[in-house]
């Protein structure tokens, strides 16, 4: 978070004063001047439990929890999951190395989020509640933002939560931080002010786009001073020392690359807030690591572990057969996915060639055969993804209309004359009875040709400098078998095209390590989805931070989409805020920034039958970490039919 410099950047306000500036305010009042402002301000100033940008919150200042949980669900019992690779640290926020998983449920914000990564609430796309802080204060044009810290608010061990702390971690981020972050984070907010112990202020940037400003500043996590005082950690070194945080759950133990445990806080501070009721409700949650997938998903059926979120369409289809389940002791459930899929696929690195050309990025799209693979490999269970915002409000068809056209129309000249005219480009269909699609690949070459690129007689493409077009697709040694398959199956079919190719699969903590530094060619990765227009849209998709950002794969630079993105963040309603995605959509898209592989539109999951979930869950989490709960009865019948060790 923004440092801007030493003059103005620490302001320490009187509590009196503050106090006067405050006066008899309510919880939701809007009153003009009321504001925590060093000058005089005539706005209408907002002050609310909640934030959303439009104004809109679904819970009012009083509820009693959120509607989908179980505010009776019992509290206690172990839920023990899975991940494949290694770990080299246990500080999530650390760039360096790669942490522990879930390492960065410690810490909270002033804002509540699941601590395992579920949205919070996970009913709404749009809005935040207090955690840390109770209420938060701004002006209509949020030039800036008060957060009202909660008194009670304690570290883990302890020790008060306060607005120093706050204030500290906003500079540890901006000084040791993901270069992108930090320079993003400092075009937008100007600095803070502490006004007292448990007040915060934070000052924006004139002359910027007023989205995601208090929700980044209100979703960062807060640390101890005092602890990487003593301490002496770094974000920008690899640690096994966890930070400092408030949240629910602490540390308990790990040992390296084998599994780690997190345990429920009894003393946490904030077991009393309507935004925990009925949440984290295990005593213990464990994180099993894993070699290969062949290792975990044996251990899964030896009940190594308990809970198991299928990723494989193969073991989904044929490896559900073993003995637990036909007991009964493990459960398998579909759950409806109401979220955007993952936007996976091939991935090119835009700094290299030859993937600068959009005509070489859709003649490789070609090779790619999602029919056969969905058909031959995923046994027909993945859906073909054509859009970054599959199945939402923000997906594009057919050609712009209504408020998408009128907003393309007001880039000007940016926008090419083709995306008026032109369909949203959809993933092309294929022969699924062969890998290569002769059909396809007619195509593919023809592009290949006015591309400058030949087949010679020993059939291999060159250009017109008898260069090889040549890359490597790096896959990372935790990849799944079915994702394995997908990309070697498709280094064949690009070499029956000519392309000099070959599969690269490396380590994982080598594969984090060059994906960052971007040393790669290619790889099966995804793009973050999008169904709100915010300033992290720069970071995933803008050309400011392209080749530092690690949220921008491809390092993506291109007028259009900025055009698009700086434009979406200035609409003024959600209608707007549509047609803004929708043209975005449209516009990566007509890019060819990616091929799109194939997706499942539901949760697949299986688990030992001991743990439960509302009867309802909502459409944006499947929250088995966050919502589900342990029944401790169905947990001793499976002991003692010998289905647990």
């Amino acid at each position: 978070m923004v440092k801007k410099d030493e003059r103005n950047f620490r302001i320490e306000v009187d509590r009196r004063t503050t106090l006067q500036m405050l006066g008899a305010s309510a919880l939701t009042s809007m009153v003009p001047g009321a504001g925590l402002a060093t000058g005089v301000d005539e706005e209408e100033i907002i002050r609310a439990h909640g934030y959303s940008f439009f104004g809109d919150l679904k819970y009012p200042a009083d509820y009693p929890h959120f509607d989908y949980v179980n505010p009776n669900a019992p509290v206690g019992g172990e839920i023990s999951v899975s991940t494949r690779g290694t770990f080299d640290g246990m500080n999530r926020w650390n760039w360096q190395g790669k942490a522990g998983l879930y390492s960065g449920l410690v810490a909270e914000g002033m804002f509540g989020d699941g601590p395992f990564g579920t949205q919070t609430p996970a009913d709404s796309i749009t809005e935040l509640y207090g955690l840390i802080a109770e209420a938060v204060e701004y002006p209509k044009s949020k030039r800036w933002c008060v957060f009202h810290m909660r008194p009670e608010a304690r570290f883990s061990d302890g020790t008060p939560l306060t607005a120093h702390d706050a204030a500290f971690t906003h500079d540890l981020f901006l000084d040791q931080a993901i270069r992108s972050y930090a320079r993003a984070v400092k075009q937008r907010i100007e600095g803070y002010e502490i006004i007292d112990d448990h007040t915060i202020r934070y000052n924006f940037v004139d002359g910027i786009s007023r989205r995601s400003l208090i929700s980044q500043v209100g979703s960062t996590p807060v640390f101890s001073k005092d602890w990487y005082e003593r301490t002496g950690e770094r974000l920008d070194k690899q640690s096994w020392n966890i930070p400092l945080g408030s949240g629910p759950y602490v540390l308990d133990s790990y040992e390296a690359n084998r599994f780690i445990v997190y345990k429920r806080n009894p003393d946490y501070w904030g077991w009393h807030l309507p935004i925990n009721k009925g949440r984290h409700n295990f005593e213990r949650v464990k994180v099993e690591y894993f070699a290969d997938d062949a290792a975990e998903f044996e251990a899964f059926k030896a009940g190594l572990y308990t809970f198991r979120a299928e990723g494989s369409t193969k073991k989904w289809a044929t490896g559900y057969d073993f003995p637990a389940v036909e007991k009964g002791y493990v459960k398998l459930e579909t759950v409806p996915d109401m979220t955007p899929p993952v936007a996976s696929g091939f991935v090119f690195n835009f700094l290299r060639d030859p993937f600068t050309d959009i005509k070489v990025r859709e003649a490789l799209g070609l090779a790619f055969n999602f029919d056969w693979t969905a058909a031959s490999l995923q046994y027909g269970l993945t859906t073909q993804r054509h859009s970054f915002t599959e199945n939402s409000e923000a997906q594009a068809f057919g050609v712009p209309e209504g408020l998408e056209r009128t907003f393309l129309e007001s880039l000007g000249d940016v926008v090419p004359a083709e995306l008026f005219t032109e369909e949203a480009v959809m993933a092309h269909t294929s022969n699924p009875d062969r890998p290569t699609d002769r059909r396809n690949k007619r195509r593919a070459l023809k592009l290949l040709e006015e591309a400058g690129w030949t087949v010679g007689g020993d059939g291999k493409l060159r250009n017109a400098d008898g260069e090889l077009m040549q890359f490597k697709i790096m896959l990372s040694g935790a990849s799944s078998d079915t994702v394995e398959a997908i990309i070697t199956t498709y280094v064949e079919t690009l070499k029956n095209f000519g392309v000099s190719v070959e599969a690269e699969k490396v380590d994982t903590a080598q594969y984090a390590q060059r994906y960052y530094d971007k040393d790669w060619d290619m790889m099966f990765f995804r793009n973050q989805p999008f169904e709100t227009a915010s300033t992290g849209l720069k970071q995933a998709y803008g050309s400011e931070t392209a080749v530092v950002s690690s949220y921008n794969p491809q390092s993506l630079q291109d007028p259009l989409i900025d055009a698009i993105i700086e434009k979406s963040l200035l609409t003024n309603s959600r209608e707007e805020e549509i047609a803004a995605l929708k043209a975005l959509d449209r516009a990566l898209r007509f890019r060819r920034i990616q091929i799109p592989a194939g997706y499942v539109p539901e949760h697949w999951v299986a688990y030992y039958d001991m743990f439960e979930h509302p009867e309802e869950l909502p459409p944006r989490g499947l929250g088995y970490l966050d919502f589900w709960w342990f029944n401790q009865e169905k947990y001793e019948a499976l002991k003692a039919a010998g289905a647990l060790r």
